[in-house]
């Protein structure tokens, strides 16, 4: 016994009240799209009357004069509104959601102040001492000087605004990308995460330097001239 299969339709309409979309096979002839569509429009009476149609030929681009003739068929015959072709979008590459996700975090940091983080900055004022020893989970500021014989440590960065003169242990105990910075840079000894320097040779004046990890090295430059986060395209949280 053979089975027979019912013809597909080359015409779908899809879409309620003044908006519609007519999705149709381009490879049949205009007569018989005419024909089809004359089948769904009168079967709608009124309803399409000033309707905003949208033709859909499963390509976005081509067919322009099929798609021409049949708008023209439907404003006359049944009096639509409008009649353009259906506009398909071009799906996005990874890269560029990524982009995307990327500036609106940036957008939410500044509207909301970096609200959404937890920096933990132990800022303290004054000299640290001889024997005397700071300890601070993340990030340390010191508007002061460390002396001789006292040490500082932190989790994250260390900021001196003042000399540094003692020791200085930052990104304790695997921050390797944290740095160190002083005014006045002229320490007993520096450590980042698990990297030792002693016995750095001190400027023959007093500039603003940082200490940082460079090829599996301890290396100390102007900040000012490396200017080590200007190459940042948006201010970021520590």
């Amino acid at each position: 016994m053979k089975t027979t299969h019912p013809e597909k339709t080359p015409v779908r309409l899809k879409g309620v009240g003044n908006s519609l979309c007519v999705m149709l096979d381009p490879m049949t002839s205009a007569d018989h799209l005419r024909t089809e569509l004359e089948k769904l429009f009168t079967g709608l009476k009124n309803e399409v009357e000033n309707a905003r149609v949208t033709i859909d030929v499963g390509a976005p681009e081509g067919y322009d004069e099929l798609i021409d003739e049949l708008g023209r068929y439907l404003k006359e015959t049944f009096k639509v509104g409008s009649v353009e072709r259906a506009r398909r979008k071009k799906p996005r590459s990874r890269r560029i959601a990524a982009e995307s996700k990327v500036d609106r975090l940036r957008r939410r940091d500044m509207e909301r102040s970096w609200h959404d983080y937890r920096t933990d900055v132990l800022m303290l004022t004054g000299r640290v001492r001889s024997g005397q020893k700071v300890t601070a989970r993340k990030h340390l500021l010191i508007l002061g000087d460390v002396n001789p014989g006292a040490e500082v440590m932190a989790g994250g960065d260390i900021l001196i605004m003042g000399s540094l003169l003692g020791t200085a242990i930052a990104g304790h105990p695997e921050g390797n990308e944290n740095i160190i910075l002083a005014l006045d840079f002229r320490p007993t000894q520096v450590q980042i995460g698990s990297y030792v320097a002693a016995g750095l040779p001190a400027s023959p004046v007093k500039v603003t330097e940082f200490a940082h990890v460079e090829n599996g090295n301890i290396v100390v430059e102007n900040y000012l001239e490396a200017n080590p986060f200007g190459r940042l395209p948006w201010p970021q949280a520590r």
